[in-house]
């Protein structure tokens, strides 16, 4: 989804790979309108069940194009520029506009990552590690990372760096690092298909079911088990049950998105753009009581939502949006590097 990402480190773009992008993109934006509106149960349901795997796509794919990262100049550079620089500049715009629309009176500290820009800080961290997760065994690098995972979830981190989420959400990043061609193209054979349907049904009707029973928070990843208010054991339980939850959801979404170039192909060149800016209007619509109208809350409401929430994805995606926004969300900083250094 970063810029660095979405340029790849291929010669030619992968379709498949833009559609993914695009398409995980589309259940961030939804899920983010859709959470104002969970005193819905059916809403509520669909909130847990694409927070189970949404962000976690984006972050198998992230480690997937970081595999050849060893500390290049050219890679240092895009990392500033296309990570935290664009860090830098919404973390600053999202605080100011907060203080401004809802009177949050909140002080910028690119410390402490607020609302979505957590991930970027996140892969900003993930990618300087990347060497080292590659020169172990690949269940050693597994291993270590759930356990890490697990340590992220046990212990009260703070908003310092968005180390909750760094940690537990790490595993991902090293299954994306540990993959290889073969793999993507095993998730796209017929079986693994077929399989797919009954996972991603069981996986809906769990999360209706799971209404009432547990939080959604522990999708979101960014709670200790201590403010989950569960005891280790059940909370070291929760943690790699929903690891494995995620995984089979990933494998199952990824299974079915297109092979072929199609009409939003192009769009998936743009999910950063959408990441960073959709959030802009979400929190407005939030600050300002535009879903304070009990029409919103009703089904044909919530369905509106959606449809409006996958319209802002694309639009956001769009050539347009990139060609406006490209200064913040991928600066050339030619200026700032020596003239050896290429991206």
């Amino acid at each position: 989804m970063t810029a660095g990402a979405q340029r790849g480190q291929q010669e030619d773009r992968d379709p498949y790979f833009d559609n993914a992008k695009l398409l995980a993109m589309v259940l961030v934006v939804a899920g983010h309108a859709w959470q104002p509106l969970k005193d819905s149960r059916a809403v509520w349901a669909g909130y847990l069940f694409i927070y189970t795997f949404h962000m976690p796509v984006f972050i198998v794919l992230s480690g997937y194009f970081s595999r050849s990262f060893a500390f290049k100049p050219g890679q240092i550079k895009r990392l500033i520029a296309g990570i935290a620089v664009p860090y830098a500049v919404f973390e600053t715009v999202y605080t100011l506009y907060g203080n401004a629309v809802d009177d949050r009176g909140n002080e910028i500290s690119l410390l402490s990552p607020w609302y979505l820009t957590w991930f970027l800080i996140a892969l900003f961290v993930w990618r300087l590690t990347a060497p080292v997760w590659r020169v172990m065994r690949w269940y050693v690098s597994l291993g270590l990372a759930v356990v890490i995972a697990l340590i992220g979830a046990a212990t009260e981190l703070g908003p310092v760096l968005g180390l909750d989420r760094v940690l537990q959400f790490l595993p991902f990043f090293v299954i994306g690092l540990l993959m290889r061609p073969e793999h993507w193209e095993l998730l796209r054979t017929k079986w693994v298909r077929i399989g797919a349907v009954p996972v991603m049904a069981a996986a809906a009707v769990t999360a209706y079911w799971a209404n009432g029973r547990m939080t959604s928070e522990w999708a979101v990843r960014s709670k200790s088990w201590a403010e989950l208010q569960v005891s280790w054991p059940v909370g070291a339980a929760m943690t790699l049950a929903l690891l494995v939850c995620s995984l089979l959801l990933i494998a199952s979404f990824l299974a079915w998105v297109p092979r072929r170039a199609t009409w939003f192909t192009a769009l998936g060149a743009g999910t950063l753009y959408a990441y960073l800016l959709h959030g802009l209007v979400i929190r407005t619509a939030a600050w300002e009581g535009w879903y304070e109208p009990a029409f919103w809350h009703t089904p044909a409401g919530q369905s509106v939502v959606t449809v409006l929430g996958v319209c802002l994805a694309l639009a956001l995606s769009s050539p347009l949006v990139r060609q406006l926004f490209r200064p913040v969300v991928e600066p050339r900083l030619d200026w700032a590097f020596h003239r050896s250094v290429r991206a």
